[in-house]
């Protein structure tokens, strides 16, 4: 049965790939996803874990060996983190064009330089379309949901491509939480043993990721991307299965106080517990704030955004990534293009905030909400704002 315990969210993440009987481990340690795979390495080597422990020399060799794993019909597990994730770039895209089901933690952290180990989502937005799925956990319970959701979403035959589970690095991977954690009798019953439809077998012949000439390589790429965005209803499937199982619901985007809000805060990850306290307090001044934060990021949920924010009159949208000389923040200006076309659309309003690190108090996230408002009312909302940068 489900029990409720303290637990650091990272040892949280491993308990759940432990839980899912994993084939496969290879990794490299990076702060501050490290803590995941030493755990891991100790299940294995204690026993716990009947699995193949791969210790490699770089990050780039982890997400290699996992290829090889989950090419040969192995559940495959990773983590990695920033200038690790980096290095393993050129085999993320191999991985979703092979359609691997390997499932990956990132934990989010600044890409150099300068150095810093301290955690913002630059990485994520660095390999926005290396064409994996890609949700957000917001807290420790989602954390361990999530990684046992993801094999099940990744491995189903409908899907069959890579999955990565985001968490806030240090602000949720190293925090202590209360989570409920599952036995192996409810995770088993909830994950079928992986079997591989596709495989490479010396007995049974064929080949993954062949070369390519330009009369197919369009072809192949859509045929990719519709594969993606076909992963949508399968997602809701899982989710809506895990809901009823476990009572614990999980929506492309959780809105909260949003129904009938006319300013909205959007947002991902775990910054979005201490926005909640900005729109009470909003609200307890008489403004219809909401929030809507962000779970799923790749498919892109379009849809979802115009039928949820579409009502709105205008959003704040903070991004702890900057699209450096570009559109400012990487979420802001998805939502710009999925509203682009729509006749009643809310005004955007984007901010760059608690980048490296650098904390989002309550009073911060209300004084942005509070901002946009006042552009809105003087019609010159800024393209983007790098908030509470020093003169």
């Amino acid at each position: 049965m489900a029990k409720r315990v303290g637990i650091e969210v990272s040892i949280a993440v491993s308990e759940a790939a432990t839980l899912c009987d994993v084939d496969v481990v290879a990794a490299y340690p990076i702060t501050p996803q490290t803590h995941i795979v030493e755990h891991l390495s100790e299940s294995v080597a204690e026993g716990h874990l009947d699995a193949e422990y791969i210790k490699v020399e770089s990050e780039h060799s982890a997400m290699s060996c996992c290829i090889g794993a989950a090419a040969a019909g192995a559940r495959t597990f990773t983590a990695t983190a920033a200038q690790g994730l980096a290095l393993m770039s050129e085999m993320l895209y191999i991985a979703s064009g092979l359609r691997l089901p390997i499932v990956m933690t990132l934990a989010t952290r600044t890409l150099s330089a300068p150095l810093t180990i301290w955690g913002d989502q630059s990485d994520i937005m660095s390999v926005r379309d290396c064409g994996w799925i890609v949700i957000f956990a917001e807290n420790g319970q989602e954390a361990f949901d999530m990684t046992i959701q993801a094999f099940r979403m990744a491995e189903d035959e409908r899907v069959l491509l890579p999955m990565m589970l985001c968490l806030d690095g240090f602000h949720l991977s190293h925090v202590v939480e209360p989570i409920e954690m599952l036995d192996k009798e409810e995770v088993s019953s909830f994950l079928p043993p992986y079997d591989a439809k596709y495989r490479l077998d010396p007995h049974e012949v064929l080949s993954m990721g062949c070369f390519t000439m330009p009369d197919y390589f369009m072809e192949i790429k859509k045929q990719q991307d519709e594969a993606l965005k076909d992963s949508y209803p399968v997602i809701l499937e899982v989710w809506e299965d895990w809901g009823k199982r476990f009572g614990r619901t999980y929506q492309p985007i959780q809105l909260y106080r949003a129904e009938d809000a006319e300013l909205v805060l959007v947002i991902a990850g775990a910054f979005a517990g201490t926005a909640r306290l900005a729109v009470d307090g909003l609200r307890d001044k008489g403004i219809k704030a909401g929030l809507a934060s962000l779970k799923l990021w790749r498919p892109f949920p379009r849809e979802d955004i115009l039928r949820d924010l579409g009502g709105a009159k205008l959003l704040t949208v903070v991004d702890r990534a900057l699209s450096t000389g570009g559109a400012g923040g990487p979420i802001a200006g998805e939502l710009r293009a999925a509203f682009y076309h729509e006749k009643k659309r809310p005004d955007i309003a984007s901010f760059i905030a608690g980048l490296s690190g650098r904390d989002v108090m309550v009073e911060q996230f209300t004084e942005m909400m509070e901002k946009s408002l006042g552009y809105a009312e003087k019609g010159e909302i800024p393209y983007y704002e790098m908030y509470g940068v020093r003169e």
